[in-house]
């Protein structure tokens, strides 16, 4: 089984096939800018090359875009005082300014969160609803609104396992993971509305986690900055903070967003 010297390791070799750099650059002082290029190991959800996306474990900025804008990312992220600064508004306003000669705005602001091993397996989750593993046989039916974080109806083949808590024969909340890299897949958590606060989530999202890495594989799991329940379940789970990402898209991409939630 994977140790907990080794996730962060691995976390980081994926950032470097996303961002098209080596893994030791999210360790050094200084801020690294790369050209995006595609990368067949890259997450399998990435569309790349990147306009633009900015990644961070705390040390550094590992920056990644179009070559046409590198200079003037590199001129933002070294004018910024820190790199909370660059990640955070006011401060990253400026950055929408320069991507404005793309087409493009900033879009997602996201927590990475990654296992902590011995947290994870030492964590119990009593839970009134029976919990049962499943293959993707089980939830091949299950690709529904209710299930569309655990699940993902566009990328079924990398729906590879599933946690499911029950109430009698009915499924109440699932956990799944999507093999979106070669040795990490992703945790995505649905609880129905009715059933929620009742420590189902934490309990799959556990059991999920331990399976995975009784599988030698790395589980992380994502959510957005302003989703404190989605991070407050990462941490219960027996997860804690990884990286921080910010990524471009076109305008196009994020007004039709907008559209599709109003």
């Amino acid at each position: 089984m994977i140790r907990s010297s080794d996730i962060i390791k691995i976390a980081m070799q994926q950032s470097a096939y996303d961002c098209n750099c080596n893994a030791e650059d999210f360790m050094k002082k200084e801020n690294v800018i790369n050209e995006s290029v595609t990368n067949a190991k890259a997450r399998k959800y990435l569309k790349l090359p990147f306009i633009c996306d900015m990644v961070s474990y705390g040390t550094n900025i590992v920056a990644c875009g179009q070559a046409n804008l590198l200079p003037d990312i590199k001129r933002f992220i070294d004018s910024v005082p820190s790199i909370e600064n660059c990640f955070e508004t006011p401060g990253l306003y400026p950055l929408n300014d320069i991507l404005r000669k793309a087409d493009a705005e900033i879009c997602f602001m996201a927590n990475y969160f990654l296992p902590d091993v011995e947290t994870v397996f030492q964590r119990k989750f009593p839970c009134k609803y029976e919990i049962r593993l499943l293959e993707p046989p089980d939830f091949e039916n299950l690709y529904l609104p209710e299930w569309k974080n655990a699940l993902c109806a566009d990328r079924k083949h990398l729906d590879v396992m599933a946690v499911g808590a029950y109430d009698g024969d009915k499924l109440v909340g699932m956990a799944g993971c999507s093999a979106d890299c070669d040795r990490m897949w992703q945790i995505g958590i649905d609880v129905l509305p009715e059933y929620r606060k009742q420590g189902i989530a934490s309990a799959i999202t556990n059991r999920l986690a331990r399976e995975t890495l009784e599988r030698d594989i790395v589980p992380f799991y994502c959510a957005a900055w302003s989703n404190i329940k989605s991070m407050k379940n990462a941490l219960r789970s027996g997860f804690k903070p990884g990286w921080v990402e910010v990524t471009a898209k076109p305008v196009a991409f994020v007004d039709d967003m907008i559209a599709k939630r109003q």
